[in-house]
């Protein structure tokens, strides 16, 4: 399966929670496949939705999904130590590894290579770790929810990007009515 097979299977679950989608493409499947008012798509931050995502499930109860990427993950390691040791237990932190740069042409991550995210994760405090094959997503996910635990996901899946249409909702709507989802 390619990440956005991942996303079409996992709509219904994450329909209703708070969402955080990772940058570029990975936001575009999602908003394609199942565009929801909870659903917060970051459209230039790479990096940053595990962050993003954390700050919003230590400020108010709700459960969020973060969707991230094995290169987003790379490029800010510093967010691993600070899940580790301030994970709500309202927090899923979903990194679908494809081993590669989805949004930037498909280069290899070196998670292709030696780099296991899982360990990286479990020596940064991580209590609560699941690697899952691309077909598990779903089950997982959904004990994950119901664990009541904070957890960070590895969904190991295969590289490819699905043709979506770029997002052309205005930055200020995707975030008002992402806040207005949040209070409600």
């Amino acid at each position: 399966m390619i990440r956005s097979e991942i996303l079409q299977d996992i709509a219904p679950i994450l329909r209703d929670h708070l969402v955080v989608c990772n940058i570029g493409i990975p936001s575009q499947e999602l908003h394609a496949i199942d565009d929801q008012p909870t659903n917060f798509y970051m459209l230039g931050t790479m990096g940053l939705a595990s962050s993003i995502g954390l700050g919003l499930a230590l400020a108010q109860p709700k459960p969020v999904i973060v969707i991230d990427g094995d290169g987003s993950i790379l490029t800010n390691l510093g967010t691993l130590p600070t899940i580790g040791n301030n994970c709500p237990d309202n927090y899923v932190l979903m990194i679908i590894d494809n081993g590669s740069y989805g949004s930037t042409g498909d280069q290899p991550t070196y998670t292709s290579m030696k780099t296991d995210l899982a360990a990286m994760a479990r020596a940064a405090g991580c209590e609560t770790v699941v690697e899952v094959q691309d077909v598990d997503t779903g089950p997982a996910l959904q004990a994950a929810l119901g664990s009541g635990k904070g957890t960070v996901m590895i969904v190991k899946c295969d590289s490819g990007n699905a043709k979506m249409p770029v997002i052309t909702m205005d930055p200020v709507v995707i975030r008002d009515r992402f806040m207005k989802a949040v209070a409600g």
